[in-house]
């Protein structure tokens, strides 16, 4: 059995669609990660390759970091990258309320549509697993997290949506014999 605790990073204090841009992550909260720090196991510990993530990573101080991994990035928002739902409701409507309301196989322009993202989100996390840890930690961002939410659950995307994933928040769930089991999802510390 491996159990996966997926850890949302600081926050980016960002009012917009923040996906592969590489803003950092505010970690000034001592107190929040040292909560953190305490709640999680001592365990390997992996996370996306962007910046916000990677330092969340840091400040857990783990004794076993592995390598980044770019396939946990969040959402890739294309044209819709740093902008706000205002903005890009002004311009498609009806496109951004599909991508929301009905995810699957709408994309943003020059994007990622939700089923990307959780096929590429599933590889790496099978490949995690592969590794047979008892505990991994991952920290990485929202929509990653979802997709294993939504994985675990066994439920569409839509009601995936409905979890609300906070910054520095753990999801813990495991996976044993084909089978997931769901813990605490947005934990917070």
């Amino acid at each position: 059995m491996t159990r996966l605790w997926l850890v949302r990073h600081g926050p980016t204090h960002a009012k917009s669609m923040v996906g592969w841009s590489d803003l950092p992550a505010d970690l000034s909260d001592t107190a929040a990660i040292a909560r953190l720090r305490a709640y999680l196991p001592a365990a390997p510990v992996v996370s996306s390759d962007l910046i916000r993530a990677s330092a969340t990573a840091d400040a857990l101080r783990p004794r076993d970091r592995l390598p980044h991994d770019p396939a946990l990035r969040e959402i890739n928002f294309g044209a819709w990258e740093l902008r706000t739902f205002a903005q890009i409701e002004a311009e498609a409507p009806a496109t951004i309320r599909a991508y929301w309301e009905t995810p699957g196989d709408v994309a943003p322009p020059n994007g990622e549509c939700w089923n990307a993202v959780r096929r590429r989100v599933d590889a790496a996390i099978n490949g995690l697993l592969a590794l047979d840890h008892e505990n991994l930690i991952v920290v990485g961002h929202f929509g990653m997290i979802l997709t294993q939410v939504q994985r675990a659950l066994g439920i569409e995307a839509y009601a995936a949506f409905g979890h609300k994933i906070d910054n520095l928040s753990v999801t813990d769930l495991a996976f044993a014999h084909g089978a997931w089991t769901v813990g605490k999802i947005n934990h917070t510390a």
